[in-house]
């Protein structure tokens, strides 16, 4: 991603748990070394010039759905002062309920007084961290997420949702399926993402997507409590503008 001047940054999700869905721009994800993402190329130092984009993407919000999901290159703590106030304002005027921010878990330690905050304004906020796997050798040994416990329990306690990625080699029908159930088990909704070509050294396995597709995808494609995104554009942002 060396270009993020074009990406589409608003859209609508119909499917599942209905909402609108930004992709905003933050200064920059902090932990920056997870070996697969490269969408912390988007981000800008200047909070000026992030709130003009920002607050561009966030006017096309209508709040049909009362549930808005933001989404940016790393933690809603990286996100600048003014665009925060915008989405509660939004919230407020839009009648948004239900708001759900990202967070990596180097981050995690302000979740709770965003909670706060927001509950004062009548807003339900959700927290989607990046697990990928609960296996925390594999984890942090190929994805170098920065998750010092392989406890679901310790994860939840600060997580509504988490992301699970797949399709990496190494991975198998038992793991990916464990992987699933866990986050099912411990968490409100899952989302997973198949590994997609990249600029990073991280590539996708189609054998293990195959046996995603194959085996788990007509198991799980139409649980209410499950997004599947084949490709990381499917919510209708990060691509590009024709």
């Amino acid at each position: 991603m060396s270009d993020t001047t074009q990406l589409i940054r608003y859209s609508v999700i119909t499917e599942k748990n209905p909402r609108e869905i930004v992709l905003l721009r933050g200064n920059g994800c902090k932990w920056r070394r997870c070996c697969f993402c490269d969408y912390h190329l988007d981000f800008d130092l200047n909070p000026q010039l992030n709130f003009q984009l920002n607050s561009a993407v966030l006017d096309q919000v209508t709040g049909q759905f009362k549930h808005l999901e933001v989404i940016n290159s790393g933690s809603f703590s990286d996100l600048d002062k003014d665009t925060m106030n915008q989405i509660k304002n939004i919230c407020v005027n839009k009648g948004i309920t239900h708001l759900y921010f990202e967070c990596h878990w180097m981050d995690r330690h302000h979740i709770q007084a965003l909670k706060n905050e927001f509950q004062s304004l009548g807003v339900n906020v959700q927290i989607k961290g990046g697990v990928e796997t609960f296996d925390m050798e594999y984890r942090e040994s190929v994805f170098s997420k920065g998750i010092d416990t392989d406890n679901p329990l310790e994860i939840a306690a600060y997580y509504d949702q988490i992301c699970l990625l797949f399709g990496v080699a190494g991975q198998t029908l038992s793991s990916m399926e464990q992987d699933l159930e866990t986050g099912l088990k411990y968490f409100n909704r899952v989302c997973i993402n198949i590994m997609v070509e990249n600029s990073t050294k991280i590539k996708p396995d189609q054998q293990v997507i195959s046996i995603f597709m194959d085996k788990i995808y007509p198991k799980y494609i139409n649980n209410p409590r499950v997004d599947i995104l084949i490709n990381n554009t499917d919510f209708g942002v990060g691509g590009k503008n024709e």
